[in-house]
């Protein structure tokens, strides 16, 4: 923690227009941006009556002295689990008095460097690392029995290392996996996005992506939709980029890095493989609702009703830390946003706030986690001052109604594009002749073992192909898919359209991005596989499954695909329909031993 006052910095910086080297730079455009840091201020004895609040709401200090206070976990005993970034643990903390603030000085409960994120299911908790996910089972005393470790193979953290996870209402792990830098081009498809995983980490997919560091996010209480919080791109200037309020949909782009709020370009940077930004924009999901700019939302969590106020039902409370790249500051706030009876968000307007002085250049606490008691009230962290807050409201009668967000929603779109026959036995892919296209693979023979290097267990790069060309052929398309598989059947491990009717020879190792460059694919364009990613996602069957088979089917067209970045299978296959010349395919094998 901070001990020294420290001077706010304000220093102006103008970025000047590129030199043109597209059509696309056209908008480039001069802008300020600042750095401007509030000095921290130790709040005062009297500091929680300084806090303003809607009528009728309450707030005082539940326990102090912390350190660095940032995530909180609410057992449903009362039992207030917090991560500490800077002290490396969680920590404890109960009020079994229920006299409204904390018993004793907190139990540390586990260490491990660089915790963040964590989550309360069944008994278990559940916490993370910026590339580590561990669950340990709750002892009846409160502390911690056994870790294990579920996950150890996260992508780098770089920039936004903060990384968060909830158990969905599908019993899945949801983990919020920020974006290495700014804005960029990212080497791992897994950052800027929602990841969800099975609750013994074994397996995971990306649920949505172009989240540039979506920290709080929940499931809504009635209609158990996923809602999150993203954080904007700095150095865009002071109203850019705004904060974002999204509702979180399986396979769903973003926008980040290229595109933000409703659809405008970020200057700084373009899409790679010769895509448009309009291109990325069409793929691209808007945004609910915005927030002022650069006010870093942190934890969310939503109210399911009791025990607060009589309208807080199905309403998010984000706490948002405080910008440094915007003049005037922005958040040091606990903002609210609200949702309509039919669970749709409507406004987004300030719950508490007092933490930053009136001249705008200081601070008395930065908000960063937030929770639900079983009573009803809130706890509202500041790990600037390691102060944990308790928001009551006058007469409210607890205890907080029970949050359970319905399933349906999320395992409807999880089990999206499951239980469907292999692509070349649907009708949609039926052609116009009896052709069949001979296809062949350098890398293994028909019925054969698929070479280790084109699994995930090994380098995860593309399989080389060839194939007869087919008269009046206009394009190709690929799709590969595994019939073996125990829970999604098939599993789609590779699309591509739009492959160039010159084209009967495809490389190992293609880039893994939707729209690629070189001779002979020029313009080929990749969706996205069941892990959620685009491009080859190589094998990867249980250890000591027996050999799955991996269906590389070849569609000829007489026309090209006019479709989304991303598209999946079945989009694919729904433009394919009426335009099939011919068909073939390959069949490998694929099997990993156990250890």
């Amino acid at each position: 923690m901070r001990t020294a006052l420290l001077a706010a910095l304000s220093l102006a910086a103008t970025v000047p227009a590129l030199a043109q080297s597209s059509p696309e730079d056209n908008d480039k455009r001069p802008m300020q941006a600042w750095f401007h840091e509030l000095t921290p201020v130790k709040p005062g004895l009297d500091f929680a009556s300084r806090i303003k609040l809607p009528r009728g709401y309450r707030i005082a200090v539940w326990a102090k002295d912390l350190g660095n206070t940032r995530m909180i976990a609410v057992a449903p005993n009362g039992d207030v689990y917090v991560s500490r970034r800077s002290e490396a643990d969680i920590i404890r903390l109960s009020d079994r008095s229920g006299d409204g603030r904390a018993d004793a000085a907190p139990v540390v409960v586990v260490n491990r460097p660089g915790l963040h994120g964590l989550t309360i299911h069944e008994g278990t908790l559940y916490f993370m690392t910026a590339r580590e996910v561990f669950r340990a089972p709750m002892l009846p005393n409160g502390d911690l029995g056994k870790v294990e470790t579920l996950i150890d193979d996260l992508s780098d953290a770089g920039q936004h290392l903060n990384r968060t996870l909830a158990v969905g209402p599908d019993r899945m792990l949801y983990i919020s996996v920020g974006s290495t830098c700014n804005a960029c081009d990212e080497s791992s498809q897994e950052n800027a996005t929602i990841v969800r995983a099975s609750l013994d980490g074994k397996t995971r997919s990306i649920w949505a992506s172009g989240l540039r560091n979506t920290i709080g996010f929940g499931w809504h209480p009635r209609t158990g939709e996923l809602w999150g919080w993203d954080q904007g791109i700095d150095w865009l200037g002071n109203d850019l980029q705004k904060e974002e309020f999204n509702r979180i949909s399986r396979g769903k782009r973003y926008g980040w890095p290229y595109i933000f709020e409703n659809g405008q370009r970020n200057p700084q940077d373009e899409p790679p493989g010769g895509l448009t930004a309009a291109q990325w924009a069409a793929a691209s999901e808007n945004p609910v609702l915005m927030h002022v700019a650069h006010s870093a939302g942190m934890q969310m969590a939503f109210h399911p009703g009791g025990g607060f106020g009589p309208d807080a039902s199905g309403d998010a409370f984000i706490a948002l830390h405080g910008s440094w790249n915007r003049k005037p500051a922005s958040g040091y706030e606990l903002a609210r946003v609200r949702f309509d009876a039919s669970g749709r968000a409507t406004r987004i307007e300030t719950f508490a706030s007092g933490f930053m002085s009136t001249d705008g250049n200081s601070h008395y606490g930065r908000p960063c986690g937030v929770a639900v008691m079983p009573d009803g009230s809130l706890l509202l962290s500041d790990d600037a001052n390691g102060i944990v807050y308790r928001i009551t409201y006058d007469g409210a009668r607890g205890p907080a109604l029970a949050y359970a967000p319905p399933a349906g929603p999320a395992q409807a779109e999880a089990m999206r594009g499951s239980g469907v026959p292999l692509a070349l036995a649907r009708s949609e892919t039926a052609p116009r002749s009896g052709a069949r296209i001979r296809v062949t693979s350098a890398a293994f023979a028909a019925n054969g073992a698929i070479p280790r290097d084109q699994s995930e267990y090994g380098l995860g790069i593309s399989p080389p192909l060839a194939w007869d060309p087919v008269p009046g052929a206009a394009a190709y398309a690929i799709i590969v898919e595994d019939p073996d598989a125990a829970t999604t059947k098939p599993v789609v491990h590779w699309i591509a359209w739009n492959i160039p009717a010159a084209t009967t020879r495809l490389p190992q190792g293609l880039n893994e991005r939707d729209r690629l460059n070189g001779e002979g694919v020029e313009g080929t364009m990749q969706g996205a596989t069941t892990r959620g990613a685009i491009g080859w996602f190589g094998p990867r069957p249980p250890k000591g499954d027996r050999p799955h088979r991996y269906h590389f089917q070849l569609l000829a067209l007489d026309r090209m695909l006019d479709l989304p970045l991303g598209a999946d299978r079945d989009r694919v296959l729904a433009a394919a329909r009426g335009h099939v010349i011919a068909t073939g395919e390959l069949v490998g094998t694929y099997a990993e031993p156990k250890d």
